[in-house]
């Protein structure tokens, strides 16, 4: 067997354990519709959305209300969650990705946490 082919087959099983992992994820976390999170917060059921992208990608657009901490310092900032505890905390990034650990994160450490299914993108496109 070649370099190239071992190179390409190890390409391969990174991407399948990508994908895998993704699936179990997104079995693991609760996902939601934007319309599903809209009306969450406007029934006031005590749901905190929270924007994990950078702060460069929410100084362009971000969701009114939103706790921004961005997923590479989650870990580091749980403390500043706790007082959401009871609350459901539903994540989001540009595309629903980075949201998703994030969420997966948060409910290893005990809170009620979700995902907004196609991040702020489908936010947009939903027209809210």
């Amino acid at each position: 067997m070649s370099a190239t082919q071992i190179l390409f087959y190890i390409l391969i099983i990174v991407l399948l354990s990508f994908s895998v992992r993704r699936f179990l994820l997104s079995r693991l976390v609760q996902q939601y519709s934007p319309a599903e999170v809209a009306e969450k917060l406007s029934s006031g059921n005590g749901v905190l959305l929270l924007d994990v992208r950078t702060a460069a990608e929410r100084s362009d657009h971000f969701i009114q209300g939103s706790v921004h901490i961005p997923l590479q310092e989650l870990r580091g900032r749980l403390g500043e969650l706790e007082k959401y505890r009871e609350m459901e905390i539903i994540c989001y990034c540009r595309s629903g990705n980075r949201s998703l650990n994030a969420a997966a994160t948060l409910r290893k450490r005990g809170f009620r946490s979700a995902n907004l299914q196609g991040g702020i993108v489908e936010w947009n496109i939903s027209g809210r």
